[in-house]
């Protein structure tokens, strides 16, 4: 039995990985002197009201090692194999605090992958590993197959305002300044596990255009593309999207297989503290 491990950043629904039996590891936000993890103590609505309430910017923290302990304790007593699906290592901690707990289960057979992106698609390797290990395959499958998604992910996302970026350290003060004064709508990307630009747009709506047709031109029109939308603060801008996605699958494949409708899930605090409220993405697999 393999079991697999995620951490909020992914964007999965609670619910779902609890009724899948996936353990899930919180990250950490910080208003000023208060911490909270954001697994329990502070979902995506109430962060939002905090964060437009707050003069200063929240910060975050990787999952405290310990967090892992009674995951990774067990596995060992039953002598199950562990794989966390960890987000980039170049934006969060996680990898690492997850690679500390696992030095003191030397006995222990786990395995971390950095997956080199975030949110959305992260979140479809989580439940990809644990299809996988449902189906009984063992860990040294399970993360091949993982490392062989891995090149073929692709996340692409408009903010608001680049000012959550900048102030993050996720983008450069310069570049945020001038799309700032120029107001222009930059399309951006999760590229070898960083924020990358690809294209700027004058208007969201056009970014948001542009979107679906990056997804025509890009995403496999299969079930296999494991196409999602992401938003934070932007349902409406979010279901508008999906539908008209839903009609770009509705060409190929996906249509003959009975393809499901396109999930949106919504960012985490961990993730909106860096882009912000009104952030809209897709991610899926080439």
């Amino acid at each position: 039995m393999t079991v697999i491990v995620a951490d909020t950043t992914c964007g999965l629904p609670h619910d779902l990985l609890e009724a899948r039996g996936i353990p899930l590891i919180p990250q950490i936000v910080m208003f000023g002197e208060q911490s909270f993890h954001d697994d329990n103590e502070l979902d995506t609505a109430a962060f939002l009201q905090k964060l437009k309430a707050s003069s200063a910017l929240p910060k975050t923290a990787a999952p405290e090692p310990t967090l892992y302990y009674p995951i990774f304790q067990q596995a060992q007593e039953k002598g199950e194999s562990v794989i966390v699906i960890a987000p980039t290592s170049k934006a969060s901690g996680t990898l690492r605090s997850a690679e500390t707990a696992a030095q003191d289960f030397p006995q222990a057979d786990i395995r971390i992958i950095d997956t080199l992106t975030i949110a959305g698609n992260l979140g479809s390797l989580v439940l990809m590993a644990d299809q996988w290990a449902k189906e009984g395959a063992d860990a040294d499958t399970i993360v091949n197959r993982v490392n062989e998604m891995i090149p073929r992910e692709r996340t692409y996302f408009l903010v608001a305002t680049l000012a959550y970026l900048q102030r993050g350290g996720r983008i450069g003060g310069a570049r945020a300044m001038v799309g700032e004064l120029l107001q222009v709508k930059p399309i951006l990307s999760i590229c070898d596990g960083q924020v990358a630009p690809v294209e700027q747009q004058r208007t969201k709506k056009r970014a948001a255009a542009r979107l679906i047709e990056i997804v025509n031109e890009q995403c496999p029109k299969s079930g296999a593309a494991h196409l999602c939308v992401m938003q934070a603060d932007a349902g409406d801008e979010a279901r508008e999207l999906a539908a008209s996605l839903q009609l770009v699958l509705s060409k190929g494949e996906a249509s003959r297989m009975g393809c499901a409708e396109v999930p949106i899930y919504e960012l985490p605090p961990a993730i909106v503290v860096h882009v912000g409220p009104g952030a809209l993405a897709v991610g899926f697999f080439i």
